[in-house]
């Protein structure tokens, strides 16, 4: 094919296309609200938020298992098949909620939707968009992860009219988004391909690239195998573990802790939505700074926007407080998303991106499946998130350390290859 036509109708960017639509759709939808839910249901429900948050862990265990494997089965099954797997897992996990009465039913909900988003999200995303594009993966990825908080705004106002909403509820609430999943997984399952090749195509070449000195990007890299004799991957793999704890757990609470410091329902679904449009943002530039200026910078800055943040919210009194947590905090999530595919393509190369990525993928979402009970049960302990808040900000600082020995570490390693 003539390579400039091919440039003009590249069918990498219905790919992108797909990839936004379906974040959009499944972290914007299915989990970007789930905060709202959280004091709704507890309290509709008479269920203690510590045992309620059992979903979240039946989730976040299942998103992590199945990450893990995620080399072995995207090998096997191919992208395509793989996703559809993981939109009638959501549909399936948005419907038992609907119709969940006791723990057990939302624990069987958690765990479809951590199935689902495993198989939508992230590690897909970052997958397709390795297999498409040659260069400027950062940037075309953290446009594509983007979609979330779009779809997190879009979802807040939806959620939160219809919980609050004496002849709708939280239960219509989601028998809705289970419609909306299930039109949007036919378009996206319809166009995407797993590689180029299928197509008798080749990834779209960056033409910068070439004059970049050491591009990291198209680093061959070394083996899993060799990976896991590197001291610094079992310590990249803690810090990994402990942001995942840390920034989600707080994320998990955010809404429910401000209502409780006396904001308004109506107040936090605009800050909801606010911190989903910066979120938004922070992603499309999180992908554009690691293209520019490299992981090392990329990664310190999110880690202390995270720190700054949850001090912020540890001590919210007011909505000024609150919007300025909503405002700073979008900058350090990426680092549950856009950053795992971009650290593990930095510190270890091509050659076995897809299973560490994976394996980056389920270690984090691990953290996020004892730090949100682990936050709940301290709230039920003393009625305040507050002070593990306080000790999650000493462990992000701690992180933020820690990586630039891990990076330092890499790039000897890359050196002498």
């Amino acid at each position: 094919m003539d390579q400039k036509r091919q440039s003009r109708i590249f069918y990498g960017w219905f790919v992108f296309a797909a990839c936004f639509l379906m974040v959009f759709t499944c972290l914007g939808f299915c989990s970007g609200p789930k905060g709202l839910y959280l004091a709704a249901i507890t309290e509709d429900l008479g269920i203690p938020r510590s045992l309620f948050s059992m979903n979240d862990s039946a989730r976040f265990i299942a998103t992590a298992v199945t990450n893990f494997f995620f080399g072995f089965l995207i090998a096997k099954f191919g992208a395509r098949k793989l996703v559809v797997f993981g939109f009638l897992s959501l549909i399936a996990s948005m419907l038992i909620y609907s119709f969940a009465t006791t723990v057990p039913m939302f624990v069987a909900g958690g765990f479809l939707l951590g199935l689902g988003l495993a198989w939508t999200t992230t590690t897909m995303v970052g997958y397709l968009v390795e297999r498409w594009f040659a260069g400027n993966k950062g940037t075309i990825m953290g446009i594509a992860l983007a979609a979330s908080g779009l779809g997190g705004a879009v979802s807040s106002q939806f959620v939160n009219a219809m919980i609050y909403n004496e002849s709708l509820g939280w239960r219509v609430s989601y028998r809705i988004t289970a419609g909306i999943v299930a039109a949007v997984g036919v378009i996206a399952v319809l166009v995407i391909r797993s590689r180029p090749e299928e197509m008798g195509l080749k990834p779209m070449e960056d033409r910068f690239s070439a004059k970049k000195k050491k591009n990291t990007q198209n680093w061959e890299g070394i083996s899993l195998k060799e990976a896991m004799k590197k001291p610094y991957f079992y310590v990249a793999l803690l810090c990994i573990y402990l942001t995942g704890m840390a920034l989600q757990s707080v994320n998990g609470v955010s809404s429910a802790h401000m209502k409780d410091c006396g904001i308004d329902p109506d107040s936090i679904a605009n800050l909801l939505s606010l911190m989903s449009l910066v979120l938004m943002f922070s992603k499309m530039s999180t992908g554009f700074c690691f293209d520019r200026f490299g992981l090392r910078a990329t990664l310190l800055f999110c880690v202390s926007c995270g720190a700054v943040a949850i001090s912020m919210l540890a001590m919210v009194s007011n909505t000024l407080m609150a919007a300025i947590y909503s405002v700073i905090i979008p900058f350090a999530l990426p680092l549950e998303t856009i950053m795992l595919p971009l650290i593990a393509m930095d510190l270890f190369g091509h050659r076995a991106y897809s299973k560490i990525m994976g394996i980056f993928v389920s270690v984090n979402t691990f953290g996020y499946a004892t730090g949100t009970p682990l936050m709940n049960l301290m709230f039920d302990l003393t009625g305040t998130y507050r002070p593990t808040m306080l000790v999650l900000v000493v462990i992000l600082i701690g992180v933020g350390i820690t990586m630039q020995f891990v990076i330092t570490a890499a790039r000897k390693t890359r050196t002498a290859a």
